[in-house]
């Protein structure tokens, strides 16, 4: 057993508190929080069953960590509600919106811009 493997392997949760269970080991039954919301299904107040850990360079602690919820304990996903899915597409198009002339872009205005391209670069749209 590889060190890595052995640090992330702790089904009794004697080290981390939880059960821990390395990388794409996970026990069936347990699922993450996006697995949940693939099969339309949320946690819904459950506590956290297990973890799953592996080793990340990118994470100060040196691990990533991904916690797992019981799947036969989960209720299915609330359906979007007409007056949220009116905020959502009002905030889209204030995304999309171009501060500098008002016009609805297309796509979301990159934030090192701040404004839609051809407001950002005037000179290369007046030469093409």
């Amino acid at each position: 057993m590889s060190p890595a493997f052995g640090k992330c392997y702790d089904p009794t949760g004697a080290q981390w508190g939880i059960p821990t269970f390395p990388w794409r080991l996970a026990p069936d039954g347990m699922a993450t929080r996006r697995q949940l919301r693939a099969r339309g299904l949320r946690p819904g107040g459950q506590p956290i069953a297990a973890q799953i850990m592996r080793r990340s360079r990118r994470r100060k602690a040196g691990c990533a960590v991904a916690y797992l919820y019981r799947i036969d304990l989960a209720l299915p996903a609330r359906p979007m509600t007409p007056g949220k899915r009116r905020a959502l597409a009002a905030a889209m198009l204030a995304r999309r919106t171009c501060p500098q002339c008002g016009t609805d872009a297309g796509y979301v205005i990159p934030s090192s811009l701040g404004v839609c391209v051809p407001c950002a670069y005037p000179e290369e749209q007046r030469a093409a």
